[in-house]
């Protein structure tokens, strides 16, 4: 039986040798974002702005080659230090997408990062987020570092 668009979903860990409110916290300042939200590497840019509420809005648009790439979505869920909730709007996933983040201590300076996010346009949209967020947490690991 074949997925639905509706079924893709993908999940991302990473541990991060940083302590975890550090490493939460960056996920909800634009001036961070801006720095590690950019999956081209370092040819990439990017602007943020954000609410960081719950019902609170982000927009990060990430230019790469001359061309803007706009994402947004609206907190879901902010725990602090421990999870984030959000919808994302991107060029490649559906308007209902979800991202969910849980940040795990796993001692005084070592974080784990588990991002899993649902519903995909296709299954290269799908594998292409993949490669973004993988990209995404090592920019966020550098930034930090």
């Amino acid at each position: 039986m074949t997925e639905t668009l509706n079924e893709l979903e993908l999940t991302v860990s990473r541990k991060i040798p940083v302590p975890r409110q550090k490493v939460f916290d960056a996920w909800l300042s634009p001036r961070m974002m801006e720095k590690f939200m950019r999956p081209g590497g370092s040819d990439m840019t990017s602007t943020a702005t954000n609410d960081p509420v719950k019902g609170g809005r982000f927009s990060i648009i990430m230019q790469d080659a001359g061309k803007n790439i706009p994402h947004a979505g609206t907190y879901l869920e902010i725990d602090p230090h421990s999870r984030l909730a959000f919808t994302w709007e991107s060029p490649h996933s559906l308007d209902d997408s979800v991202v969910t983040i849980d940040f795990a201590e796993l001692g005084p300076s070592l974080t784990e990062i588990r991002l899993h996010q649902v519903k995909f346009r296709s299954e290269a949209a799908r594998d292409g987020h993949i490669s973004g967020w993988t990209a995404i947490f090592e920019a966020l690991e550098e930034t930090l570092g």
